[in-house]
């Protein structure tokens, strides 16, 4: 098969589709990423081939403005008041990402196109070309149940009824909020309406997408109402000896520090920390102080910044998880689903400070299967919440207990391998 994968956003948004695409090329696939540029030389240092997609929309994220509305999607109206704000941004950032998905399709010519939820318009790009479109989320997205309501719309006592209205709720804000930026396409080459029955959920209308969550069942069980073609695999993890690992070597500085007392706390928001990452820091040392305990505290990707910090703390610019965590006592993060499934493999305790998007739901989740303790919503984080937090993560040994029992079912799981035989079966039963 020649398979496309198409993924935007932060590292976490693109490292598991580099895993996934690796997957597939040893499987005997002829696979490519299409993503942003920042992630070129990773991608081809792996041996994957790559093809350009515009990223204005991380840029826009990483902003000072990015980051102060980034807080406000906790939930549905604050997505809709940001998406508001920034739509004279948006709308020519999401053009320029149709047309160069698009001119990736074109270039390559996939049989299979397996796509993130903001590559909006590859259902579209599936029907018009006669590919195999398959959906791969890392979270839930587009798939309704009467469990529970779509994470991002509150939890009502309401029932199934409005638990399945809140998910078609979301998928009709998305097809309207995307239609505009396809019809420039759709006139230019679509003219005989092939795509106009696709949505985010179906190339046509007797054709629903295959969806395959790259996530552990251990951690969001499947819904007993889902259809078949909506299937959980496993978390998509990077080989141990595969880029961005391999050559990477701790620096002599962090294993002296590692060997010089106890397990430490990591400690670390990727991107993200408000307007103010000095003040977050000022914030997150005062409640290391307080507590006594030492740290990791990674100031890497602009979250966090520091310069001078007490014997009890190391600073680190960048590191593995998949190495650094398995020597942690216990993490504590903003709840990107990369780094949350990072520190449950590792079978570490996780605090979660979330900003917004999806990060509360994974924070929520943690909570939920007790391996650490209550969120601590950015909002509401300073030194004397996080110090008490900190004391309760470390010292309660029923978190310790939980994420081990988690991360032995996710070592259990060959998440690629699975998603690798369901685009396989998705592609012939398509056929």
């Amino acid at each position: 098969m020649r398979v496309l994968i198409a993924t935007i956003g932060s590292r976490g948004d693109v490292q598991p589709y580099l895993a996934l695409a690796l997957g597939l090329k040893a499987a005997g696939h002829d696979t490519v990423i299409c993503t942003c540029p920042r992630y070129r030389s990773q991608i081809e240092a792996s041996g994957i081939g790559h093809l350009p997609l515009d990223e204005g929309l991380i840029d826009l994220l990483e902003s000072p403005a990015g980051r102060l509305l980034i807080g406000q999607l906790d939930s549905i109206a604050g997505a809709l008041r940001t998406a508001h704000k920034v739509m004279k941004e948006v709308g020519p950032i999401h053009h320029r990402i149709v047309a160069d998905a698009w001119a990736a399709c074109e270039a390559f010519d996939p049989e299979v196109i397996v796509y993130h939820p903001k590559v909006f318009c590859m259902p579209a790009f599936a029907a018009r070309r006669g590919a195999t479109a398959v959906l791969a989320p890392l979270l839930p997205m587009q798939v309704a149940t009467g469990e529970h309501p779509f994470w991002g719309m509150p939890r009502l006592p309401l029932g199934g009824a409005y638990n399945r209205a809140s998910w078609r709720l979301v998928e009709a804000l998305t097809r309207l909020g995307t239609a505009s930026y396809l019809r420039p396409w759709r006139r230019q080459h679509d003219p005989d309406g092939l795509s106009r029955e696709a949505s985010p959920s179906r190339t046509r209308r007797d054709q629903p997408i295959t969806v395959i969550h790259g996530y552990s069942a251990a951690v969001v069980p499947r819904p007993a109402d889902w259809p078949e073609h909506a299937q959980i695999s496993g978390y998509w993890f990077l080989p141990a000896d595969s880029q961005p690992r391999a050559g990477w070597q701790p620096a002599p500085e962090l294993l002296r520090f590692l060997d010089d007392g106890p397990p430490p706390v990591y400690i670390g928001f990727g991107s993200m920390a408000g307007v103010d990452p000095a003040a977050t820091t000022r914030m997150v040392l005062t409640a290391i102080e307080q507590t006594g305990i030492r740290a990791v505290l990674a100031r890497g990707w602009g979250g966090m910044a520091a310069t001078a910090v007490p014997a009890t703390v190391h600073l680190l610019d960048e590191a593995p998880h998949d190495w650094l965590f398995p020597r942690m006592a216990a993490v504590v993060h903003h709840g990107g689903a990369g780094t949350t499934a990072a520190g449950l493999r590792a079978g570490r305790p996780s605090l979660l400070c979330p900003f917004g998007i999806d990060q509360p739901f994974w924070a929520r989740r943690v909570q939920e299967l007790g391996a650490g303790p209550p969120p601590l919503p950015q909002k509401r984080l300073n030194a004397e919440r996080l110090a008490s937090a900190l004391q309760e993560l470390v010292n309660r040994t029923s978190f310790r207990d939980a994420a081990a029992v988690l991360s032995a079912a996710i070592a259990a799981e060959d998440g690629v391998g699975a998603a690798v035989e369901a685009i396989v079966r998705a592609h012939r039963q398509r056929r």
